[in-house]
């Protein structure tokens, strides 16, 4: 094995350095993943704005990747060779919050490629207990989407899964877009997506979604209308925009839960009116990352194809160009999903 690996370190905000990193040293518990392809994040695009983490700069972002385990130590219980994604989220394991499932809310919870080094460099470290095997007839490019699937996963688990539930997701970049698949996938009835980009508002309508809405000021008038002047039974927030929150609640019917997923800025709040929430029985869930079992569903559920994947693998990077591929974000709406590639021949 080579000595010296390719990475690409963010240094400041807005700047990536193609660097020769050692190759991490693996503890007798952990794991080498060489990486074939990692995705971009929004989360991503928040740290490289320097938005989110700034603290942990310089850092080797990434957290969407899939690879092979090279390099297994004796404590991990992981077989060298295998295809493998990476649950992210190392939590203690033994606090109040693991103990109850409650991982994300762990106070030592650390997350590979946000608090630690990650996948946009050829090898990552991963404990092996986060290691999940992959079969091999999944292509790495499919396999890459497996957390991005957690996440939405977590939330429809969150959420309760209630067959025909009417459902408003705002926002369908590439987690709103995933949202519609899971939201479809779990029963419910009917699917209103609010987007204002004609791409995306396309390809929500292709993923399954029964009303699209690009004009804002339109959006509650369809919501009653396709609920019978009740309002919708859940509203997710895909977006981290503080006015759409707002947007999202007044679409609920009394009884109705908002899914707070949208990473908005530090600081953000949302009004609420106490008395209405009270009466109407309003509830406010946050939901984040794809922590533990959802993970192994996700993974199901992409290798036996339940997801349409093709919008979300088609832009592809190398490594080499990843500044040029954060930088052209906003402009690629049509790309659900930007991968870097790493190594897709493993």
């Amino acid at each position: 094995m080579t000595q010296k690996m390719r990475a690409a370190v963010l240094v400041e905000p807005r700047r990536f350095e193609i660097d020769l990193r050692p190759v991490p040293e693996i503890q007798p518990h952990e794991v080498l993943v060489q990486v074939a392809r990692c995705g971009v994040c929004g989360t991503d695009a928040h740290i490289y704005d320097g938005g989110f983490m700034a603290h942990r700069l310089p850092l080797i972002p990434g957290h969407e990747f899939s690879g092979r385990v090279v390099q297994a130590g004796t404590q991990s219980g992981v077989t060298e060779g295998i295809r493998a994604v990476v649950d992210i989220n190392d939590g203690c394991g033994r606090c109040y919050y693991c103990r109850r499932g409650e991982l994300m809310n762990c106070p030592t919870i650390e997350q590979i490629g946000i608090d630690v080094d990650g996948g946009f460099a050829e090898y990552v470290r991963a404990p092996g207990h986060l290691v999940i095997e992959a079969p091999e007839t999944t292509p790495f490019d499919v396999l890459a989407l497996t957390e991005p699937v957690a996440c939405v996963v977590h939330t429809a688990s969150r959420s309760g899964l209630d067959p025909a539930r009417s459902v408003l997701i705002i926002g369908a970049g590439p987690i709103g877009n995933l949202h519609v698949q899971m939201q479809r996938l779990s029963g419910a009835a009917p699917i209103i997506v609010a987007e204002t980009s004609s791409e995306r508002a396309r390809l929500a309508e292709a993923a399954g979604a029964d009303a699209v809405i690009s004009h804002p000021e339109k959006l509650l008038e369809v919501v009653h209308d396709m609920t019978g002047g009740r309002g919708v039974d859940l509203a997710i927030e895909s977006v981290g925009n503080t006015a759409l929150y707002q947007v999202a609640q007044n679409a609920l019917r009394p009884g109705g839960h908002l899914a707070a997923f949208g990473l908005p800025p530090e600081g953000s709040e949302l009004r609420l009116d106490l008395l209405s929430t009270v009466l109407r029985e309003y509830s406010l869930m946050g939901s984040v990352a794809g922590p533990g079992e959802a993970m192994h569903r996700a993974l199901a559920l992409l290798s036996h194809h339940r997801f349409e994947t093709t919008a979300f693998t088609a832009a592809t990077y190398p490594l080499e160009d990843i500044q040029a591929a954060f930088e052209t974000l906003p402009e690629r709406p049509q790309d659900l999903k930007t991968q870097i590639i790493l190594n897709d021949g493993l």
